[in-house]
């Protein structure tokens, strides 16, 4: 059994970016199915593994980590043979802003539970409402991302011509969007990049609807 361990949520975009990113690498681990619905993360045995109540958790080298993109960067520094990030700091910094304005700009926003206490909020507790809200802020926010993907370095994928730290941010992002209905056809970097990623057996391993059981 691998000693490698995801408490994992198989719709969390967050816990999806760090299975593309465990699969890139070829890591083996066990997924310990934390269910969001059910409040599984804010029970008091999950609490002692990450104190903030959110998925993904990682166990790792004797270490538990959480945060999906420090996740991520700590798999790129101790397995680099597959790297996600690059060492150019220049390229660097590319990629870690442009994963920066998925997972940090639009993913927070358009959390489940935001959109949910927002409806609250004005008394309209309903799907329309969610929808709404959802659709304005990931319409906006991939705007935003296409237009920064289209500086020149972007190649097969966001960064080049294989898959990284961006790509494992975006594909869950596109899903999310997709589930919201969102209108994606001004989005045709964003579009070939996703189908790109989806033809490879690490992203298709990660997709959510392989992971519902896990």
């Amino acid at each position: 059994m691998t000693d490698v361990v995801l408490y994992d949520y198989w719709r969390s975009s967050a816990s999806y970016r760090v299975r593309i990113a465990l699969a890139l690498k070829g890591i083996e681990y066990r997924s310990i199915n934390v269910n969001l619905l059910n409040a599984d993360h804010k029970s008091e045995e999950y609490i002692k593994i990450n104190p903030q109540a959110l998925v993904p958790a990682l166990k790792i080298d004797g270490h538990t980590l959480t945060q999906s993109l420090s996740i991520i960067q700590y798999l790129d520094d101790t397995r680099p043979d597959v790297p996600l990030i690059p060492s150019n700091p220049h390229d660097k910094q590319r990629v870690i802003a442009l994963s920066h304005s998925i997972a940090m700009e639009i993913h927070p926003v358009c959390n489940l539970s935001v959109a949910q206490h927002v409806a609250k909020i004005v008394g309209a507790d309903n799907e329309t409402t969610k929808k709404d809200w959802m659709k304005h802020y990931i319409d906006r926010g991939l705007k935003n991302v296409e237009a920064l993907l289209s500086d020149g370095k972007s190649g097969e994928f966001c960064h080049g011509d294989q898959p990284g730290l961006i790509d494992c941010c975006l594909v869950p992002q596109v899903y999310n969007a997709q589930r919201w209905e969102c209108d994606l056809s001004e989005l045709p970097t964003i579009k070939a990049i996703n189908q790109r990623c989806h033809q490879l057996d690490a992203f298709i391993a990660a997709h959510p609807d392989a992971n519902k059981d896990s």
